[in-house]
């Protein structure tokens, strides 16, 4: 547990050293799936609306937003717009991006009265910097900028996967 709770602090940290460690670690992967877990559960928390009976879709459609953005991470970013040094395998994407979900655990504090949605925008800023981090060291990229251009991509996929989650939802709910 201690190797956990160092992990998530040097990633929330932005700490190279701490995402080399864990891209190497084939060990860390359930850690990092750990990670992106918490960090779905806390999101889902911190998104409770008054009325809300979504929940599991809520869950499930966080983690489903986070697959599609590791995926198109791995397409655009090996396949696209690989640098020549770029050598990666999806176990250290996840293990790297698991990590990068960390700043989302503070997504729970959605919740408070009047400052919940500055808390949320500052977490998924901040886990969107750790990704681009997380990519870079996965993807072995010299260039900060093309891991910020991958993760942006990958990001616009994933908001259209949470859309289309808020869309099924919200005639599910008109429906009943």
């Amino acid at each position: 547990m201690g190797s956990l709770f160092r992990r998530m602090m040097g990633a929330a940290k932005l700490q190279v050293a701490t995402y080399e460690e864990v891209e190497a670690d084939k060990g860390a992967t359930g850690q990092a799936l750990f990670v992106v877990l918490l960090s779905a559960v806390a999101i889902m928390v911190g998104d409770i609306r008054p009325g809300e009976v979504h929940l599991f879709a809520n869950l499930l459609g966080g983690l489903l937003a986070w697959i599609t953005w590791i995926f198109l991470v791995w397409v655009v970013g090996v396949k696209i717009l690989p640098e020549a040094e770029t050598r990666s395998d999806v176990g250290e994407l996840v293990r790297t991006t698991g990590f990068a979900a960390t700043p989302g655990v503070l997504r729970v504090l959605g919740v408070l009265p009047m400052l919940g949605w500055v808390v949320v925008i500052v977490a998924w800023l901040w886990t969107l910097a750790a990704m681009v981090v997380g990519v870079r060291q996965a993807l072995d990229y010299k260039s900060t900028w093309r891991a910020v251009a991958v993760c942006v991509i990958g990001f616009v996929g994933q908001l259209m996967v949470i859309y289309v989650e808020w869309y099924v939802l919200r005639n599910l709910t008109a429906a009943s």
